[in-house]
């Protein structure tokens, strides 16, 4: 049995315990029965131990076939990433807060990720190439091996994904408290007037949610800025240039730059609560953009992205 089927199969194994977690944090949502909240942590733990191994298992076969590089070098493996990153940070998040109800709404980001992920490969093996629609822009994604491009074959790779999407990670997390906080501030007052909060009750207090909001966005900015950084490090390796205003890194700025006005705002101004929220909800819309958006809708440096 080959390493790269093995970690697919892995791969496949772990989405399982997520599905299990996230149906767990939904159940925990429904009856606020806080046990399944620990059982819910325990999958996504267990989850995230498989998802390691998987990444380590693909990183370790790479080397075997002579090409020796980090998973993290087009768009299937990134996803892949992207999603263990994101259950990382919950569990970091419920290390420091303890209030597992944020699974409900962060789990799902994880697990979607990564079933996009694998049907996309599902889709290559049974499908094929549907042509130049954005399905095929898309399906062409598979998990294979293959040779970093010349201008991958930097060690700034490894530096510049890992601190991009752990800094994406921390958007997703924050967006998905922004979600709980604006839910729980517009039904808390009639809530209040029934005389109970029904599920809503095992949810945070609003300002609980947007202590946390702020403080997933304090771990990803810099996370985000050093991405930038390095990469523009990598840019200079690459093609000789520090700053092309490719569209991927011209979105990477407009990134940084609704991230800075929402700490800005904080810092100055006292934006809390519901601006706060609305404002990193559009932060991640606008991360998810540079993030898939750019790689297959817009031609740059960094298309080879959508299809390899």
């Amino acid at each position: 049995m080959s390493y790269t089927l093995l970690s697919t199969q892995i791969l496949n194994w772990t989405s399982l315990l997520y599905f299990i977690a996230m149906v767990l944090f939904f159940v925990l949502f429904a009856l606020r029965r806080r046990v399944l909240g620990t059982a819910a942590m325990l999958f996504a733990g267990g989850g995230l131990l498989l998802h390691t191994t998987a990444i380590a298992i693909r990183w370790f076969e790479s080397y075997q076939q002579g090409y020796g590089h980090a998973p993290m070098s087009n768009m299937y493996e990134s996803v892949v990433f992207f999603s263990w990153s994101i259950v990382l940070l919950l569990i970091l998040i419920d290390w420091r807060y303890r209030q597992r109800v944020i699974g409900v709404f962060v789990m799902p980001f994880a697990l979607f990720s990564l079933v996009w992920a694998q049907l996309f490969t599902v889709a290559v093996l049974v499908g094929g190439n549907a042509g130049g629609t954005l399905l095929g822009r898309m399906v062409v994604m598979d998990d294979r091996i293959a040779p970093l491009m010349p201008a991958l074959q930097s060690n700034w790779l490894l530096y510049h994904v890992v601190t991009c999407f752990l800094g994406y990670a921390a958007f997703a997390v924050a967006c998905g408290i922004s979600i709980m906080y604006l839910i729980k501030r517009h039904v808390e007052s009639d809530a209040d007037r029934a005389g109970g909060g029904g599920m809503l009750s095992l949810l945070p207090p609003t300002d609980v949610l947007d202590d946390m909001n702020y403080r997933a966005i304090v771990i990803g900015f810099p996370l985000l800025t050093l991405g930038i950084m390095t990469g523009s490090a990598w840019a200079n390796y690459a093609w000789g240039s520090y700053w092309s205003w490719d569209p991927k890194e011209t979105w990477s700025l407009i990134v940084w730059f609704i991230y800075a006005a929402f700490l800005h705002a904080r810092f100055t101004h006292g934006w809390v609560g519901k601006r706060a929220a609305w404002l990193s909800i559009c932060g991640f819309a606008a991360t998810l953009f540079c993030y898939l958006g750019v790689n297959l809708l817009l031609s740059g440096l960094h298309s080879y992205g959508g299809k390899m």
